[in-house]
């Protein structure tokens, strides 16, 4: 009797829609944790992990080979700081910049840490300063972090002092912050002029960067061409987006056959 009840229900409860025989399937289809009933279902690949990345997006990530002993670029002697926007080098490597700091998504952390690359950060002052520890665990990654001013102004044209105040002053408060000073430095927009350079310089930093491709949205741009050359310097910027603009950067990055590096191990 009892197995005629449980037969007759299971048939009630298919004329219903809303019971277990569909459900069953579903499961079925997606994957177990065990082979009976009483398995768990397998986790979606769009839904998050304990990371907040989901699988989807973990496996995303390239596998990278590792990167050459670098071979780093003398700055040329002389009263200015270097100016690059690629590093001249015929090694397979790209380099990963991420600038600003005003949107500070839980999921780079965890992102950094399964992509296992070097990255800089370009930082502003003005944009870390409420919660500077969000960086210092991205340090905790690898991550190297460089000065970006302290509230992102235009240099360009600008006199002497008041350059020196917005470079020098933001590479005095990182040392303060994390306990090492900035060697490279970015300006804002990508635009500088010679006092720009001559002030790095004075400021006791090495050399300042533009870029080859930018990255939003998810969207990689390219100066020149559709694929990132050796010796590119790739920008993106903490956003909304960031995962998204990071597994592209990476995307990027391997289908041209290279391997991010490290900027600051270019810079002699």
């Amino acid at each position: 009797m009892g197995k005629r009840l449980g037969g007759a229900l299971l048939v009630i409860c298919a004329l219903l829609a809303g019971c277990s025989a569909p459900k069953a399937a579903t499961t079925a289809a997606a994957g177990t944790t065990g082979g009976d009933e009483g398995g768990e279902p397998a986790p979606s690949a769009a839904a998050p992990s304990a990371t907040g990345l989901s699988a989807a997006q973990l496996a995303r990530i390239p596998h990278f080979a590792p990167a050459p002993a670098p071979q780093p670029v003398t700055v040329p002697a002389g009263p200015s700081a270097g100016w690059y926007s690629a590093i001249p080098t015929n090694q397979p490597v790209a380099f990963i910049t991420i600038d600003d700091g005003w949107t500070k998504v839980p999921e780079a952390l965890p992102l950094l840490r399964a992509a296992h690359v070097p990255v800089t950060l370009f930082l502003e002052i003005n944009a870390i300063k409420a919660d500077p520890g969000y960086f210092s665990q991205l340090e905790q990654t690898g991550a190297v972090i460089e000065a970006h001013t302290i509230s992102h102004p235009e240099l360009k044209g600008k006199s002497y002092d008041v350059q020196k105040h917005e470079i020098c002053g933001s590479a005095d408060e990182l040392a303060k912050l994390y306990g090492r000073r900035p060697v490279l430095f970015r300006p804002p927009f990508g635009d500088k002029d010679a006092t720009t350079l001559k002030v790095v310089h004075d400021c006791g930093m090495k050399a300042a960067f533009f870029w080859k491709e930018t990255t939003d949205k998810g969207i990689v741009r390219y100066q020149a061409g559709s694929a990132v050359k050796a010796g590119d310097i790739l920008l993106m910027h903490f956003r909304p987006a960031f995962v998204e603009d990071f597994l592209a950067v990476l995307d990027a990055i391997a289908k041209a056959g290279l391997t991010p590096a490290l900027l600051e191990d270019y810079i002699a």
